[in-house]
């Protein structure tokens, strides 16, 4: 597969081809200073835009030859905003949904990274690569193809949980090292079989060209590629991944999603004060939407804002326990835990700033 980015936005391979996810909030490089030739500037300063406090969601579409960690810095830069991160790393080979925290949102990050994940994939048989990519080296061939049938005979195989042996090419630590690096050095390493949780698995489409393509919804740490390179040697002619895109990232759609053009044209019009940032923006709480809410008086509000438990007893005491996530006039204010009529706070939240406009709250 050849693909032309723009050289702005990309930098050499990304190694962490991590078809699964990967843990978000990765430290940013520190930006270079402005006086630095190596800025792109032409000798003269240019001026520094101020970050700003940013609470909200953007699902990119990331584009295929972008690195998660390329795509984060990019939406950053588009919002100036002091934090953000992703939910779960896409390979740069990889389209499709991308949940970009900002702000506050970090915090809720784990929720989405536990969530099911959806993908659509295609299958290239008859070769074997060392990164289960099409950006490997071949290491076995074979010349058969397997036929609808016997591809359709192995799904029930990989449903289920199954035991799955992560990528060489993969972010797992071997010894404090990540097995990516340790495979760049030439080193051949025994991963650990570990169990996944895939869902569904289905054949979507079979052709005459030696490839296949499947939909695959499924849960945390599954290796798609994983799955490509264990189907081929059941079915005895090898293959990978040429394609993927991911369609679910936990609460998140296609739906959400927002083409990279689409939202540098939104950053310009609200640069020129024809519309505003908040509209490309989700909730905070949208990555909450499995978890029950509760609301509270401005009183106990208050108590919970100052990291204090709050008894909740009464006729209008909630009768569930576990994780709430708490809200005051509408608006989010922690992540609490709930039992024996006491609330007590873990995460609470400060959205002054930037966050999502009444619309996009309103459509969740």
């Amino acid at each position: 597969m050849t693909v032309t980015t723009p050289d702005a936005l990309l930098a050499p391979h990304d190694v962490q081809h991590a078809g699964a996810d990967t843990p978000a909030a990765l430290p940013e490089r520190k930006p270079r200073d402005n006086n630095d030739p190596r800025n792109g500037s032409r000798g003269g300063k240019q001026p520094r835009r101020d970050k700003r406090d940013v609470h909200g969601w953007v699902v990119l579409d990331k584009p295929i030859g972008m690195t998660s960690t390329q795509a984060v810095a990019v939406v950053k830069r588009l919002f100036s905003a002091k934090r953000a991160g992703h939910a779960g790393t896409l390979d740069p080979l990889a389209s499709g949904g991308l949940p970009i925290a900002m702000g506050e949102a970090t915090k809720t990050v784990p929720f989405v990274m536990d969530g099911r994940k959806r993908y659509r994939f295609t299958v290239a048989w008859g070769e074997e690569r060392d990164t289960d990519d099409t950006e490997g080296r071949a290491v076995a061939t074979s010349p058969d193809r397997p036929t609808a049938e016997a591809v359709m005979a192995l799904l029930p195989r990989f449903t289920g949980v199954i035991e799955q042996i992560p990528p060489q090419y993969s972010a797992v630590k071997i010894q404090g090292e990540r097995a990516y690096d340790l495979a760049r050095d030439g080193e051949v390493v025994p991963l650990v079989p570990r169990p996944v949780e895939i869902h569904e698995l289905t054949l979507v489409d079979h052709g005459d060209n030696g490839q296949s393509v499947f939909e695959a919804e499924c849960g945390k740490g599954t290796y798609v590629r994983a799955l490509a390179r264990d189907m081929g040697r059941l079915l005895g002619c090898y293959g990978h991944i040429c394609a993927l895109r991911r369609t679910l990232c936990g609460p998140f759609d296609e739906a959400d999603m927002i083409p990279l053009e689409e939202l540098q044209a939104l950053c310009d019009r609200a640069a020129s004060g024809e519309g505003s940032l908040a509209d490309a923006l989700l909730p905070v709480e949208t990555a909450l939407d499995d978890i029950p809410a509760l609301a509270v008086t401005r009183a106990d509000a208050a108590r919970l804002h100052r990291g204090q438990a709050v008894l909740l007893r009464g006729r209008d005491a909630p009768h569930c326990s576990g994780t709430v996530y708490v809200t005051v006039a509408g608006r989010l204010l922690a992540l609490a835990e709930l039992g024996n009529g006491e609330l007590i706070p873990k995460r609470v939240f400060n959205l002054s700033g930037l966050t999502a406009s009444p619309v996009a709250k309103e459509s969740n």
